[in-house]
């Protein structure tokens, strides 16, 4: 069963206007399969997990391009940087000739790949201005239970009310959404209902044989194994590499290194604080989340949605789930939120111990967001005053939780149900 991305519009749309699109996304998110299903009946396909294809690739890259022909789709790309040269030489020359023949510019190569150490530089170094780069996760909330597309999420709460109310969507308890949080949204996993066990363990050590041994030293493999499990037990946590050295018993240089190769292949996001008004009292130190709940959920050992919803831990996958959601809504709309001008995401916390889970900063001004797994909690907005002493325009707050339907707080603060955050 093959179920619609959302991301699929905007890949559509950079069809008819790039000569070449580039998908970066960790294993098992569906980039392949999607790819195929958009594209499969017009564009041949060629994987260089193939030991063939990928040898002749690195030993003749101008004769592998000239073998698989365009239009073409070709996987992996990480593995064999090489090619992007020669590529770049093609579209080039493509788009000579277009010009020349006052001729609208074709798609001649989809790349995928799992957004590798190296990769997403070498990219960026041969293809800019030649290639759409787009960022692919896991199923998000909203495609496996609404199916609708409803683009980036935006804050603000007359646009969020009126979609409440044309598209009468379903509320979900607390409840339904730890069972979304245990199990994530890996396709492979929850469409075809895998063993738990036997689906994620496979996943780490295709994970750490495929994308990661190759920028470590392979003595360090079962450290990094347990670098990523302890990693899943700080989602939702500000960074602390002291601490993470201490515990896997690498140095802290090592530690950062390993946390940039979990965001550059997808695995993490990592969100700075806003410091903008680089005040002194601000905490300059970054947080952490999981990309897919269900992986940090296997990660810490969970056995069941109830367990998780019961730990100490539940806060933290609570306020994961929500970032990772609207981080996904930015893929989903062909944006990176980390490469964008406007529509930033930070947390705040100073050193008086205020505390803002999310600030999206948008051209209009702030949006401060907190993140409850409760329903109305106490206060929940005691804390958003504190960015107006900056100057910056703090506009109408979110306490997103687990009641249904918007309903303010005051006239500065509303609620919002978690399960519509695809909105």
């Amino acid at each position: 069963m093959y179920i619609k991305r959302n991301i699929e519009n905007s890949i559509l749309n950079a069809a008819n206007q790039f000569a070449c699109i580039t998908i970066y996304g960790s294993r098992q998110v569906g980039k392949s399969t999607m790819i195929k299903h958009l594209f499969s009946d017009k564009f041949s396909y060629v994987t260089l997990d193939d030991i063939n294809a990928r040898g002749l690739a690195k030993k003749d890259p101008k004769l592998f391009l000239e073998t698989y022909e365009y239009p073409i789709i070709i996987d992996e790309i990480q593995k064999v940087p090489e090619l992007l040269s020669e590529i770049k030489i093609i579209i080039d020359n493509k788009k000579y000739e277009w010009l020349e023949k006052n001729q609208k510019s074709e798609l001649l190569y989809i790349l995928t790949g799992s957004n590798q150490f190296e990769l997403q530089d070498k990219i960026t170094e041969s293809l800019a201005g030649r290639t759409a780069i787009f960022n692919m996760a896991s199923f998000s909330f909203n495609e496996l239970n609404f199916k609708k597309t409803f683009g980036i999420f935006n804050p603000n709460i007359k646009i969020l009310m009126e979609k409440e109310k044309n598209n009468k969507l379903k509320y979900f308890n607390r409840k339904e959404i730890f069972e979304f949080i245990y199990n994530g949204g890996m396709p492979e996993y929850v469409i075809n209902e895998l063993d738990r066990d036997y689906f994620f363990s496979s996943y780490l050590n295709t994970y750490i044989e495929k994308d990661v041994k190759t920028v470590i030293n392979s003595s360090n493999e079962y450290s990094f194994l347990q670098f990523i499990s302890y990693v899943a037990f700080r989602t939702g946590c500000q960074i602390n590499y002291d601490d993470i050295s201490r515990a896997v018993g690498v140095d802290a240089k090592t530690i950062k290194k390993w946390l940039s190769i979990l965001e550059t292949s997808g695995i993490i996001t990592i969100l700075e604080p806003f410091a903008k008004n680089k005040s002194d009292r601000v905490i300059k130190t970054p947080k952490l989340y999981f990309m897919d709940t269900g992986l940090c959920a296997y990660l810490c050992k969970w056995n069941s949605p109830k367990q998780l919803e019961e730990s100490q831990m539940a806060g933290n996958f609570y306020e994961t789930f929500v970032v990772s959601e609207i981080i996904k809504s930015y893929y989903n709309a062909g944006f990176n939120p980390k490469s964008i001008s406007n529509n930033r995401l930070y947390y705040y916390r100073d050193k008086d111990g205020a505390e803002i889970d999310l600030v999206i900063e948008t051209v209009e001004g702030i949006y401060p967001i907190e993140i409850k797994k409760g329903i109305n909690p106490v206060s929940s907005n005691k804390n958003f005053n504190v960015l107006k002493k900056y100057g910056y325009n703090v506009l109408t707050g979110l306490v997103i939780d687990s009641r249904e339907g918007i309903f303010p707080v005051n006239r500065e603060v509303y609620y919002f149900p978690v399960s519509l955050i695809g909105l």
